[in-house]
């Protein structure tokens, strides 16, 4: 027995190794079996190669990563399908190089209008204004055919009344050229000239009616003078901002010589400014004899106003449109054609601009001021502050930086501002654009020439027919401030672009590091410039 069981092992071994090595066999059938098909295949895509005129011999496969790539004299034999009713494998299809998603480019010549809802009222509410004006005008010009009060009431009117009026308008426009000259040519001395001499022009204009001694020309007065004490205060605090202001200016400036049309926009709103405040003081006459003649005056003011925001930002944004241009494609635009598209389809943001950005930033001005008088009352501190939040958040949705993207890549007012505003805060450009005072050059500019029409209107009006004097100086003042501003409308989009511009691309060749090494200069604490402020509270709150 003990001899028989290792003969059986033997027998089962000599069993396993011949099952397996009929296996092995049939493997081996099997795989050459593959082999001649597989070189079956390969042999009819040679012949359908050669079909084509390629040259065989430099053919080896297909990139695997890649079917359709062919690789010349090297790599490896692609992987195909084995099995024995293996047909010709049909060529997969293409494969798309994958790639990032970029961004979609703002393009430059959108054709849309923006902001339409605000263009349709601002239409509406000019054929109410053309109706009403005309209507009032043909009742000044009845009064005037009538007998009796009415009829002398107005010839007083025109006759002592309409002289100073019109010719503080035409005042008012040169003052707005002088001064856009004097800025262009001279910035260093301009903006601190301008500083100063609103709070010199104001406070004389307030002397010279306190000096008249009557009761309207006093109220004007006091108002003047209050103004120029502000104004003073407010040239004390801004007086390490102008040479920084002025390098700007000069900066901005640049591109101005490039364009010998670009000042006509300017001059077409200041000759239509002209005409409709001709019109409009025609029709103030008229309101005298009609009903309610307070509320018409202060609605004919409220439109003349609105109107003339328009036509500023009009101006502004075709000088915005030829200047980003230049700078964000290197353009040379038509002043023209950048015009005509100010007034068509950019309008609507013109009209929705001038509505709000005058209210929100006076009144982030008052929040701001408010947030200055850190009095003992943390109650009363609490509620500037919050209301100084409040601000800053609207004016993140509505501001004057906004003109450069809408006249650029035409979009709606509120996107413009808020897309703007992140770029600033990208840029960490926050700080200097708070410390900006171009607003304020352009403001106080306006200021200036309604104070010199002031001074020569109130002194001509007293000398003709004194009970004239406080209204001929109210109207003086308001036409010369709105006329200026619509002359300080080139100044004021050059500056915005150049700040935009460079928020949008600060990598520009057309840009050195004047702003960049200002925001070091800020964050090393080298910039000894009293901060804006803004919602942080300030320390002795915090405890």
């Amino acid at each position: 027995m003990g001899a028989a069981e290792p003969v059986m092992e033997e027998q089962g071994k000599e069993n396993g190794a011949r099952e397996e090595g009929e296996k092995e066999n049939k493997v081996n059938r099997d795989a050459k079996e593959t082999d001649k098909q597989e070189v079956g295949i390969q042999e009819k895509m040679v012949e359908n190669y050669t079909q084509k005129e390629f040259h065989v011999s430099n053919l080896r496969n297909l990139n695997p990563s890649n079917p359709l790539r062919i690789v010349v004299q090297g790599g490896r034999v692609p992987n195909i399908p084995r099995g024995p009713n293996a047909t010709r494998v049909a060529a997969p299809a293409p494969a798309q190089t994958l790639s990032t998603p970029q961004p979609p480019l703002n393009t430059l010549s959108s054709r849309a209008y923006t902001n339409r809802i605000s263009l349709f009222l601002f239409l509406l509410h000019m054929v109410a204004a053309v109706g009403l004006v005309s209507f009032l005008g043909f009742k000044a010009v009845q009064g005037l055919l009538k007998t009796g009060d009415t009829r002398r009431k107005e010839r007083r009117i025109l006759e002592f009344w309409l002289p100073q009026v019109e010719g503080s308008a035409i005042l008012s426009i040169i003052l707005a050229f002088v001064w856009q000259k004097a800025v262009r040519e001279w910035p260093r001395f301009m903006i601190k000239f301008i500083v100063w001499s609103s709070f010199a022009t104001s406070l004389s204009a307030g002397i010279l009616l306190l000096c008249f001694q009557r009761a309207t020309t006093d109220g004007v007065g006091i108002a003047l003078i209050g103004f120029a004490i502000g104004n003073g205060l407010y040239a004390c605090w801004v007086a390490q901002r102008v040479g920084f202001c002025a390098k700007i200016f000069i900066k901005s400036f640049e591109p101005v010589s490039k364009f010998p049309d670009l000042n006509q926009p300017t001059y077409w709103m200041l000759g239509i400014g002209f005409m409709w405040i001709s019109l409009w003081v025609l029709a103030v006459i008229g309101a005298l004899n009609f009903y309610f003649p307070p509320l018409i005056i202060i609605a004919l003011i409220l439109s003349l106003a609105w109107t003339a925001e328009v036509m500023r930002n009009v101006a502004n944004l075709t000088v915005s449109r030829v200047i980003s241009l230049y700078y964000l494609r290197g353009m040379q635009s038509n002043t023209q054609f950048c015009f005509h598209r100010a007034m068509t389809l950019n309008l609507g943001s013109a009209c929705l601009g001038s509505l709000f950005v005058p209210t929100i930033e006076t009144m982030r001005i008052i929040a701001r001021g408010l947030n200055l008088l850190e009095g003992e009352d943390e109650f009363m501190f609490s509620c500037a502050h919050c209301c100084l939040r409040v601000m800053e958040s609207i004016f993140r949705y509505g501001n004057g930086w906004a003109y450069v993207q809408i006249a650029a890549y035409g979009k709606g007012f509120v996107e413009a501002s808020e897309q703007t505003w992140e770029m600033f805060e990208r840029q960490q450009m926050e700080p200097i654009v708070d410390s900006d005072i171009t607003s304020a050059i352009g403001f106080l500019t306006g200021v200036c020439s309604g104070s010199i029409c002031v001074l020569v209107t109130a002194s001509w009006t007293w000398a003709e027919h004194k009970s004239f004097t406080a209204t001929v100086s109210l109207m003086a003042f308001f036409i010369g401030y709105l006329l200026t501003r619509i002359g300080m409308a080139l100044p004021h989009a050059c500056v915005s672009c150049y700040y935009v511009c460079y928020a949008d691309n600060p990598q520009n060749r057309l840009f050195d590091n004047t702003i960049q090494n200002r925001i070091e200069l800020i964050k090393s604490g080298g910039d000894n410039v009293v901060p804006t402020p803004r919602v942080p509270v300030p320390r002795r709150f915090t405890v």
